[in-house]
């Protein structure tokens, strides 16, 4: 603990050292270097007079700063939004210039979403954070309108930026076939290029529109549970029933807030289970009470519903995304309807010893599995 400060000037400049193309970096503190009083910020300022080509950002965020890992999100927000925005202009190529705030690139979610703008003539200063530059995130001062799609940790920033830049910010979803034309339109509608809008609705409607009513013949009616972070709740549970026909049975986020469940209650069904912060007793007593054909969820709870011989698909990292726009929504309809008609299924919980085919003598013919949408 004593002489820290040095240690960390002697690793930052081991590592520009030892990658010499690398001009940028992150600084996160701890809790231990927090409770010692030690001062990263000064250590940076120095590293940065000595090597003046490169940039470093402190991010204040010890553990026990805040009661969830929202309060890091909210550190480091606000102290980006004081240090680093404004300290680089970018090089603007159209009048019409967004930020995309609270989009993460999950499996590539942000190329497609990027794909949508680039045909409607709309530059994207920064994506936050998916598929960005340290450089880009600097230039954020610059855009007309902030667009705002998973708005729980990343709603400060952009918040501030409408306190301190006057950008306006627009919530909109981008999971879903329906939600995605309503975003695109909006964005369209504040720009006005709602015929460049509607010129991308129709071509990617036309292009999956007939793959996804396929998958809704066989979903409709598939009971579904959502256990995920706080958004995508509301972002997910009326595209999956209105777009797919599925039903919603029970909802539970550990890191939603009072305003995502007030919005996840409005677009939900009646009779829908809602759970904040639950844990796995809870699951299965809820899974002793209804009917789930599918659970999304993440790993950890993931891996415990598959011993009940109930299917998931990971609602974290995804499982073959991307599953934001129109190919996404095919993309999770594809990997829904592969989980509940996997085989496996009518194997799972079988005692080989107790049967008179062998667990292998199933036939192509008995699988469901759609490799290619």
């Amino acid at each position: 603990m004593f002489g820290a400060e040095k240690q960390l000037k002697k690793a930052i400049m081991e590592a520009f050292q030892e990658f010499p193309e690398i001009k940028r970096m992150f600084v996160y503190t701890t809790c231990t270097t927090a409770l010692i009083g030690d001062n990263p910020k000064a250590v940076c300022r120095e590293v940065q007079e000595e090597l003046e080509d490169v940039d470093i950002f402190v991010v204040e965020c010890p553990g026990f700063a805040g009661v969830s890992q929202s309060k890091g999100h909210h550190e480091l927000n606000i102290g980006w939004m004081r240090d680093k925005i404004g300290t680089l202009e970018p090089e603007i190529t159209s009048e019409y210039t967004i930020n995309v705030i609270g989009d993460y690139n999950i499996q590539g979610d942000t190329y497609v979403l990027q794909k949508y703008l680039d045909k409607m003539g709309i530059q994207v200063i920064a994506h936050f954070t998916g598929n960005v530059t340290y450089d880009q995130l600097r230039c954020m001062h610059r855009a007309k309108l902030n667009v705002v799609n998973c708005a729980r940790s990343a709603g400060y920033i952009a918040n501030e930026l409408k306190r301190v830049y006057d950008i306006p910010r627009m919530d909109v979803d981008t999971w879903g076939f329906e939600y995605v034309k309503v975003a695109l339109r909006k964005i369209g509608a504040f720009f006005g290029l709602e015929d460049k809008a509607e010129e991308v609705i129709a071509e990617e409607v036309a292009k999956y529109e007939g793959k996804l009513d396929w998958y809704k013949e066989r979903l409709k009616g598939k009971q579904i549970c959502i256990w995920t972070g706080g958004p995508r709740l509301w972002h997910w549970t009326k595209a999956l029933e209105d777009d797919l026909g599925m039903e919603v049975v029970a909802m539970s986020s550990k890191f939603g807030h009072q305003e995502d469940f007030e919005k996840v209650i409005a677009r939900g069904r009646i009779g829908t289970i809602y759970i904040d912060d639950g844990n796995e007793l809870e699951f299965f007593e809820v899974l002793d009470n209804i009917h789930a054909d599918l659970i999304f969820t993440g790993p950890r709870v993931g891996d415990l519903v598959k011993k009940l011989h109930i299917p998931y698909i990971n609602g974290h990292a995804y499982h073959n995304g991307p599953y934001m726009g129109f190919e996404g929504a095919v993309n999770m309809a594809r990997d829904m309807y592969n989980a509940i008609y996997s085989p496996m299924w009518k194997l799972a919980g079988k005692d080989p010893r107790e049967t008179d085919s062998p667990m292998w003598s199933l036939t192509e013919k008995d699988s469901g599995v759609v490799q290619e949408s």
